[in-house]
């Protein structure tokens, strides 16, 4: 059951779900919208010629000077919302991207999914479909948070994401396969 954004409210108010900075204005009919954090990776091409799996990547770390982050044409960067989110073990949430954003041609490649129990901020994959470049506002609202509640309480979330600040580089290279 997806949570209508009356109950969203509500579980914030009972502290049972914990948004913050949390932004009564920006609860929508059945979700939230979170916003743009300062904070950017970019993948470092002078020192990447392929990317694997099993290797860390190499990222370089943008700071937004006057809160506007450019995102050139045809160009991937990782980026971090301003709220941070600690979910019960009741609740996940699906990361998306807003329907005006899109329309910009700015996607929002998130893998979508947020686990149980999961507390930290969320780091966007965001990539410009364009062939100029997108100019980011940091404190913009980026994408929408719509949040679900899971058949039963499973176990205590541990990722590798847990409690993550900022723009998180890629830890694929932690799997044990």
């Amino acid at each position: 059951m997806i949570l209508s954004g009356k109950t969203i409210k509500q579980l914030q108010e009972k502290k049972t779900l914990a948004i913050e900075p949390f932004r009564p204005e920006y609860i929508q009919p059945a979700s939230l919208d979170l916003c743009l954090g300062e904070e950017f990776l970019l993948l470092d091409a002078r020192d990447t010629s392929v990317l694997s799996f099993g290797k860390e990547a190499n990222y370089h770390r943008i700071i937004a000077e006057d809160s506007t982050f450019l995102l050139a044409p045809h160009t991937f960067a990782l980026a971090t919302t301003v709220e941070c989110i600690r979910l019960p073990q009741f609740i996940t949430a699906f990361v998306e991207g807003r329907s005006s954003v899109g329309r910009l041609g700015l996607f929002i490649q998130n893998a979508g999914w947020v686990d149980p129990g999961f507390e930290g901020q969320i780091t966007l994959e965001l990539y410009n479909a364009n062939a100029f470049p997108i100019e980011l506002k940091v404190g913009n609202r980026i994408c929408q948070l719509v949040f679900q509640q899971v058949d039963q309480v499973g176990d205590k979330y541990a990722g590798k994401y847990l409690h993550q600040k900022g723009a998180t580089k890629s830890k694929l290279h932690l799997d044990k396969n």
